[in-house]
């Protein structure tokens, strides 16, 4: 079975620097739903010191990995968890967006999922700081 884009499909939006198990966590809950999960990544990689959110979001001026690092770790994070990129999921580049906007009617709905506070506190942030002090990441 392949990914069917003409199947109602929930969307995933988000930098994912790094994919990490909270995001997995959500992946999956998102995947509950249809079947089928398109995870967009916002284009921001490279975005160091200055606002990649346009002053729409909170800062987010730390994103050191481009499209393909962040789509080969979020297919091979899935992957090792028994997901299939082009059947479960795809991965796709956007824009940087900072703002989704809707009017009534619009055919989808917006799903904020509680995953606990221990996912909750997994920070992407963090991970970047350790994967520095670690010299894993300049």
């Amino acid at each position: 079975m392949s990914f069917d884009w003409k199947k109602p499909t929930v969307q995933m939006l988000g930098r994912w620097q790094p994919w990490h198990e909270g995001h997995t966590q959500l992946f999956e809950r998102a995947l509950e739903i249809t079947g089928q999960v398109c995870i967009m990544v916002r284009d921001v990689g490279g975005i160091i010191g200055e606002d990649a959110g346009a002053g729409r979001t909170i800062k987010q001026d730390d994103n050191p990995f481009d499209f393909e690092k962040v789509s080969e770790d979020i297919a091979g994070k899935l992957f090792q968890r028994g997901y299939i990129i082009g059947e479960d999921f795809e991965v796709i580049l956007v824009p940087n967006i900072v703002d989704i906007s809707y009017g009534r009617g619009v055919g989808y709905t917006f799903t904020e999922h509680d995953l606990g506070e221990t996912i909750h506190n997994i920070s992407a942030t963090k991970i970047r700081k350790e994967m520095r002090e670690n010299g894993e990441l300049d």
